[in-house]
C-alpha cells in the first residue's frame, strides 16, 4: 500500500515554471528588506526553478554587478537565513539583473524588454513574467500603460504567463479603488492580478483555515451559540518612522484597517469553501466583508467607532514625539493613527456577535491577535465557593511568536474549591522547531505559480471600501481624533466603547 503524504508528515512541494521577476522600484525599501531576502531563501529551500531571474528597475544607473552586490549586502542583512551561503548566493546571483529607466520613458522599457528576450534565450524562462509594482499607487498606471506600449503583456490563456503584483494601498476610497481597478483590468486579466497583503502569507493566518476546517471539536462552537464576542488587534509599538507624508494621506483606518484587519476578520468569520482553491476560498471570504452591517451616519459612526492619534511621551525609557511632532506632519493634523470599531457581521452564523476591533501605533506592545470569547457558563454552579467563573478565551496570535492558546477554568489542587483560569498553548517554534517562512516568501511563491487563493479579489476590495468610504465622510464633520499617550493602549474612549457593552478589551 502506498504511503499517505500528509499522514506521514512529508511535504509535497510545487516548483513554478521558469519565469523572470522584474522589481519596478528595486531601489527601495521593499525590496532591499523583503523581496530580495524571500528570493534568496525560496533558493535556499531549493523552490526555484531552474533558470529563475530577477530583474530589477529603478532610475538610478548602475551595472548587473553593482546590483548583485548591494543585494548580497541586504540578503545578509535581512534574511532569516544567516549568514549567507556562498554557494547558493553565487548560484542565485547569476540570475539577478538591472535595468536603468524611468517609469515614464519608454527607452526604459526597450532596454527591459531587450533584457527579458536575452534571459528567455540564455536562461530558458520562455518569455514567463511576474511583474511586481514596489511603487506608490500613483505610478501604477504609468508602469502598467508602458508595459503594454512596449508588447510585455501576454492574455491571460497565451502559452507563456504575464502577472502582476501590487502592493497595498489599493486606491485611498471607493472611487480611487474603483480607477486603479479599471486601470489594472485594461491591461491585465482578473486572472493575472495579484493583490498582495502579507498578512495572509503569514503562517498563523493560513493555519486558521486549517486549525477551524481540519478539526472536528472546534468548528461546531464557531458561531453566535458559543461566542459571546470577537476581538482582532494589530497592534504596533513604533509611530510613523519618517513616513509622515505618506500617514497624511492613509492614516490608520486606510494603512491596516481596510486591508489586513479585514483580511484576518474574513478568514477567521468565513463560511467552509466547497474546495481549497483561489475561487471557493475568495468567494467565502467576500460574503464576508459583504456582510458587515454598514455604519454609515454620523450618529452610528461615533457610536461605532473611535480615532486617536499618540501624543508625546515615553517608550521604554526614551522620549518619543507625539504625531503631530514628527517629520512632514501637520500641527493641526487630524489623522488617526489609532482606530477602533465595533463591527457586526449579519449573517446566520454570526448574527449578534460583536467583532471588536482595533489598530494603532506606538501603542504598549507590537502584537497582532484574535481572541473568541465563549459565553459564560448558564448557571453559576461554583459562585458561592470559588468566587465568578470567568468565561473561556481562545486566541490565535498571528505575530510576533505565533501560535494558539486557550485559556479555561480549572480547580487548583486543595482541599478548598478555588477555581482558577489556565492555558494550554501551543508556538510554533517549540512544536517544529522553527517559525515559518517569511509572509513574502510563501506570496511570491504562490505568484509564480499563479495560485491567486492568499491575495485579495477585485470585488473583496470593492466590498471592502464601500463599508470604510462612509465612516472616512462621516469623520470630517466629527471631532477631531483623541489623544493618547505613547506606550498606552489607546484613548479612554476605545475602553468605554466596550464598557458600554459590559465588556473589556483583552490585556495582551
Amino acid at each position: 500500500m502506498s504511503k499517505n503524504p500528509l499522514r506521514e508528515g512529508l511535504v509535497t512541494e510545487r516548483i513554478p515554471a521558469p519565469c523572470t521577476v522584474v522589481i519596478f522600484g528595486a531601489s527601495g525599501d521593499l525590496t532591499k528588506r523583503k523581496l530580495l531576502p524571500a528570493l534568496y531563501n525560496l533558493a535556499v529551500s531549493r523552490l526555484l526553478p531552474p533558470g529563475a531571474s530577477v530583474v530589477g528597475y529603478a532610475r538610478r544607473e548602475k551595472s548587473d554587478t553593482q546590483f548583485r552586490e548591494e543585494q548580497k549586502a541586504n540578503v545578509a542583512q535581512f534574511s532569516r537565513r544567516k549568514p549567507v551561503d556562498e554557494a547558493i548566493w553565487n548560484d542565485f546571483a547569476q540570475g539577478l539583473f538591472y535595468v536603468a529607466g524611468t517609469f515614464e520613458d519608454p527607452k526604459g522599457y526597450a532596454k527591459l524588454k531587450e533584457t527579458l528576450d536575452r534571459l528567455d534565450r540564455e536562461r530558458g524562462t520562455r518569455g514567463n513574467r511576474l511583474y511586481y509594482l514596489s511603487v506608490p499607487p500613483s505610478e501604477f498606471g504609468v508602469i502598467l500603460e508602458r508595459l503594454r506600449e512596449a508588447g510585455l503583456v501576454s492574455g491571460p490563456d497565451a502559452a507563456n504567463f504575464s502577472r502582476v503584483v501590487i502592493e497595498k494601498p489599493f486606491g485611498s476610497d471607493l472611487s480611487t479603488g474603483e480607477a486603479l481597478n479599471h486601470k489594472l483590468l485594461s491591461v491585465f486579466d482578473e486572472r493575472q492580478v495579484f493583490r498582495i497583503d502579507h498578512y495572509l502569507g503569514k503562517e498563523t493566518v493560513q493555519n486558521l483555515l486549517v486549525f477551524r476546517f481540519g478539526n472536528s471539536i472546534f468548528e461546531p462552537i464557531w458561531s453566535r451559540e458559543h461566542v459571546d464576542h470577537v476581538q482582532i488587534t494589530v497592534s504596533e509599538d513604533i509611530g510613523v518612522e519618517g513616513r509622515g507624508k505618506f500617514y497624511e494621506e492613509a492614516g490608520t483606518t486606510r494603512d491596516v484597517v481596510q486591508n489586513h484587519l479585514l483580511q484576518i476578520m474574513s478568514v477567521m468569520a468565513m463560511e467552509a469553501p466547497v474546495a481549497f482553491d483561489a475561487d471557493s476560498v475568495r468567494n467565502e471570504k467576500v460574503k464576508v466583508v459583504r456582510a458587515l452591517r454598514p455604519i454609515v451616519t454620523r450618529e452610528d459612526v461615533a457610536k461605532h467607532t473611535v480615532r486617536g492619534q499618540y501624543d508625546a511621551g515615553t517608550f521604554n525609557g526614551q522620549a518619543v514625539p507625539g504625531y503631530r511632532q514628527e517629520p512632514d506632519v501637520p500641527s493641526d493634523s487630524r489623522t488617526e493613527t489609532y482606530v477602533a470599531i465595533r463591527a457586526h457581521v449579519d449573517s446566520w452564523r454570526w448574527g449578534g456577535v460583536p467583532f471588536y476591533m482595533r489598530a494603532g501605533k506606538r501603542l504598549n506592545k507590537r502584537i497582532t491577535e484574535i481572541s473568541l470569547h465563549f459565553k459564560k457558563v448558564p448557571h453559576a454552579l461554583f459562585a458561592a465557593t470559588a468566587g465568578e467563573v470567568e468565561p473561556d478565551v481562545l486566541s490565535i496570535r498571528i505575530q510576533p511568536d505565533e501560535g494558539i492558546s486557550l485559556r479555561f477554568m480549572s480547580k487548583v489542587p486543595g482541599p478548598t474549591q478555588t477555581l482558577r483560569p489556565v492555558t494550554m498553548d501551543f508556538r510554533y517554534a517549540g512544536s517544529f522547531g522553527e517559525t515559518g517562512p517569511e509572509a513574502y516568501e510563501r506570496l511570491l511563491l504562490e505568484a509564480m505559480l499563479g495560485d491567486a487563493t492568499l491575495f485579495a479579489r477585485n470585488d473583496e476590495v470593492r466590498a471592502a471600501w464601500e463599508w470604510i468610504t462612509p465612516m472616512h465622510e462621516a469623520w470630517k464633520e466629527l471631532p477631531a481624533p483623541r489623544e493618547y499617550a505613547a506606550g498606552s493602549w489607546g484613548p479612554q474612549e476605545s475602553d468605554d466603547m466596550l464598557h458600554a457593552d459590559g465588556r473589556h478589551w483583552r490585556r495582551l
